[in-house]
């Protein structure tokens, strides 16, 4: 049997979801492989290149910025799972004008995507807004400090369902990062100088991610069941309307990008970042049916082969 790392760099549905369904449904066992997951959240970039990684998000910005050989070989979802949380007062984002905002560091990958959308709504984040930095977690201490008034907003993930957190504390969702944002943000990844995108253990992972995609949108009931693993402080009428809203529609079913969004989302994360956009989305997201290309090369077929995100069956 194969074995490998596979490491997650944030908490929540968002990173953790397809591999865990994949575990829990001993898809992995059943492709061959031993995975071992790993917690790579406080890592350096240089610690997470010696296995696989589903945070995509982070493996661009490397790419981007340090010239790190990420490629993408399967994608989850093109919808980030982030959200700004706020307490009564703020209606809309652009009235976080002024106003105190939790929110992760601007060279993380969910602080870059908060930071895109907030520009896009006529805010500037480090003129604009009072901006109170922290790494990710599970957000409870962003709770405490909005029930508190400490803090007016919080950028929360999907460590909770943030539009039950909002109704039972009389606060808003002003908006989802993944309805004004576009990325293929999680899946799987691999430093193709260090771990060859064709080695059999990645293959296998690649497949089996594959499955517990097809049971996300296949198979609601068996979904659900594991959601609730994670978003335990919520009843099961929370977790399936989370699931249908956030998840079903926009999780992929067979792991391929979509290569015009990843190459605007490639543009608009260099911009923010102040880099080169120098990595073509075929290069970056090698996703296609069959063999990845050789590291260093581009796939010259992914770009005739690759599909939008939601244009296969998209949920129950």
């Amino acid at each position: 049997m194969h074995t490998i790392d596979l490491t997650y760099v944030g908490r929540g549905l968002h990173e953790e979801l397809v591999a865990y369904v994949a575990d829990q449904q001993d898809y992995y066992r059943d492709e061959g492989v031993h995975v071992t997951l790993r917690d790579g959240c406080s890592w350096d970039d240089e610690r997470l290149r010696h296995g696989a990684t589903i945070g995509l998000g982070r493996a661009l910005l490397s790419r981007l910025t340090e010239g790190t050989p990420w490629v993408a070989l399967s994608v989850h979802t093109h919808r980030p799972l982030f959200w700004f949380l706020a307490r009564p007062g703020p209606t809309h984002l652009a009235d976080l004008a002024g106003r105190r905002l939790a929110v992760h560091p601007a060279r993380t990958a969910p602080g870059c995507f908060a930071r895109i959308v907030l520009r896009r709504a006529g805010l500037d984040p480090d003129r604009d807004i009072h901006t109170i930095v922290r790494p990710p977690g599970d957000y409870g201490m962003d709770l405490r400090r909005l029930r508190e008034g400490r803090i007016d907003a919080a950028l929360v993930g999907s460590t909770m369902a943030p539009e039950a957190v909002a109704a039972e504390h009389g606060w808003k969702v002003l908006g989802w990062v993944g309805d004004q944002f576009q990325i293929p943000t999680v899946g799987v990844a691999v430093d193709a100088t260090r771990v060859h995108p064709d080695d059999p253990a990645v293959q296998a992972v690649v497949r089996a991610h594959r499955r517990a995609l097809q049971v996300i949108h296949d198979e609601p009931g068996t979904t659900l069941r594991h959601i609730r693993a994670f978003l335990g402080r919520h009843t099961e009428t929370e977790a399936r309307a989370h699931y249908e809203r956030f998840i079903a529609p926009y999780f992929t079913y067979d792991g391929r990008a979509d290569l015009a969004v990843g190459a605007s989302a490639i543009s608009a994360v260099a911009t923010e970042l102040g880099v080169a956009a120098g990595v073509p989305a075929d290069a970056f997201y090698r996703t296609a049916p069959g063999t990845p290309p050789e590291p260093g090369t581009v796939d010259a077929t992914a770009d005739a082969t690759a599909v939008p995100a939601n244009s296969s069956p998209s949920g129950p």
